[in-house]
């Protein structure tokens, strides 16, 4: 039986820069493998668009591993079953895959499989695949850590890989896999070079208008990286990026790129969260506010299908469902409208905005959810004004009018405002809530709970446990 090492892929999905890869393929023969599993693609969080785009950059995976002489080898299944055939097949010396992140469901399919290797007597080699770190306590070394890790060499790709004789096993379509089709407008392109070209178009050209055009979705589409997608999937790594935005060639000035890279270890920061406390994909931080909101399905309903009669909220809704992206101020108004105006928990407008967001990163996803919700226990709560937020950043209606067809007509005046109009709007839902009145209640709800003794305790560890530490003064290299 034929010796070889196992690379299992998961959202890593690059040559560049990958540690397992490498290692891996020093050592001797080697089967890349992605695993394609029923409880990840039927999750409540996940959707077609993911696969869509994942699909895509699989394809460009494969060609990139065939180049190198071994294609990408994929399965359907659970990973156990998907491990346990190929172990007929060779004996498997030794599987390298990366740290990851991900949610609930990942986190116990990698525990699973853990067991199941060591009972087979097969080492499991897994490398750091960002600048998360396992097994801290609390955040006391994590920057320094990151920092470390940022400036370490670049993985190279290897120059060749032994062919091994094994089906590669196809890449399937969303109908394949019994998921339905949720295209979408301005879909990223695939693979490495696409995540490459995305970033140098932004360092050198795209990028100039990003300090003051990252906020508004009128100049955030163009002015923001846009790599998000790629990150989320591993198609390029932080390293890479920081790496790339130190060469001179870079046309942007050093202030804009020194606020990109900042975006970059707050990435990280959140993902920290995550890892350290898997329970926040579920449970609030503070789990006593868990139970002062409930759940209103109607008000949820006209929330995710952008009819709540408040224009800015539902262009930004509607935007996200038809492109797969927004700029990060209006995700936070959207989850702080249904959080607060609408009081609704936060787990199920979660779970709606992970499926529509290409670029979900679980690790940046509830935590940000949580922070826009009021359930950290921080002091600031984020209530996001949704008619400030129009007419700061959306002055003259362009991008309300784009997405809220009813109001194309009207002048932005009414546009930002239509319940007072003095002629009733033709086809435009009425206001859901009176702001006012609804912002007004969750403040008070809010600050009645923070009030207890045990919850400020609670509150307390929460903070020692996910606060941020003093940045360090280290500079990427």
């Amino acid at each position: 039986m034929k010796q070889a090492q196992i690379v299992w892929f998961k959202r890593d999905l690059r040559i560049l820069d990958h540690g397992p890869l490498s290692e891996a393929a020093n050592r001797g023969s080697i089967i890349p493998l992605y695993i394609i599993e029923p409880a990840v693609i039927k999750a409540a969080d996940y959707s077609g668009r993911h696969w869509e785009f994942t699909r895509n950059c699989l394809l460009a995976l494969r060609r990139s591993l065939a180049n190198l002489g071994q294609p990408l080898i994929v399965r359907k299944g659970t990973a156990i079953h998907a491990f346990k055939a190929i172990c007929e097949q060779f004996e498997i010396t030794a599987v390298y895959a990366p740290e990851e992140t991900g949610n609930e469901i990942t986190f116990e399919r990698d525990q699973r499989v853990r067991r199941w290797l060591k009972n087979q007597g097969i080492p499991l080699i897994e490398m750091p695949n960002n600048g998360v770190v396992r097994g801290l306590k609390n955040r006391d070394d994590w920057q320094g850590i990151r920092d470390k890790r940022m400036r370490q060499p670049i993985y190279q790709p290897p120059k060749a890989l032994q062919p091994i004789k094994i089906s590669i096993g196809e890449i399937p379509t969303c109908s394949d896999i019994g998921l339905s089709s949720d295209p979408i407008q301005q879909s990223p392109s695939e693979g490495e070079t696409a995540a490459r070209e995305t970033l140098l178009s932004f360092l050198n050209s795209r990028g100039q208008n990003y300090v003051k055009g990252m906020s508004s979705p009128l100049t955030a589409f163009d002015a923001c990286s846009r790599l998000s997608p790629y990150l989320a999937q591993g198609v390029i790594s932080s390293r890479v990026v920081l790496r790339v935005c130190k060469r001179p060639s870079t046309q942007l000035a050093p202030f804009t790129v020194q606020a990109f890279e900042s975006r970059l270890a707050w990435r990280d920061h959140f993902i920290q969260k995550l890892e350290m406390e898997p329970e926040i994909e579920y449970q609030s931080y503070v789990r006593a506010f868990d139970q002062m909101r409930s759940f209103d399905a109607e008000k949820f309903e006209r929330w995710a299908t952008g009819q709540t009669g408040y224009p800015f909220v539902d262009a930004c809704m509607r935007c996200l469902q038809a492109t797969g992206w927004q700029n990060f101020r209006m995700r936070a108004m959207l989850i702080s409208f249904a959080a607060h105006e609408l009081w609704l928990p936060w787990q199920k407008p979660a779970l709606h905005l992970a499926k529509l967001f290409t670029d979900y990163e679980p690790g940046i996803h509830y935590p940000q959810i949580q922070m826009q919700s009021g359930t950290t226990g921080n002091k600031t709560l984020r209530i996001y004004d949704s008619v400030k937020q129009s007419i700061t950043h959306d002055p003259e209606a362009k991008f309300i009018k784009k997405w809220v067809p009813e109001l194309r007509d009207v002048p932005a005046v009414i546009a930002h405002t239509p319940w007072k109009s003095m002629v009733p709007i033709r086809g435009y839902i009425p206001q859901i809530v009176n702001r006012k009145t609804a912002v007004s209640h969750a403040r008070s709800e809010i600050t009645r709970l923070r009030s207890d003794p045990l919850i400020l305790d609670e509150i307390a560890a929460v903070h020692e446990k996910h606060g941020s530490r003093k940045p360090s003064r280290q500079k990427f290299t």
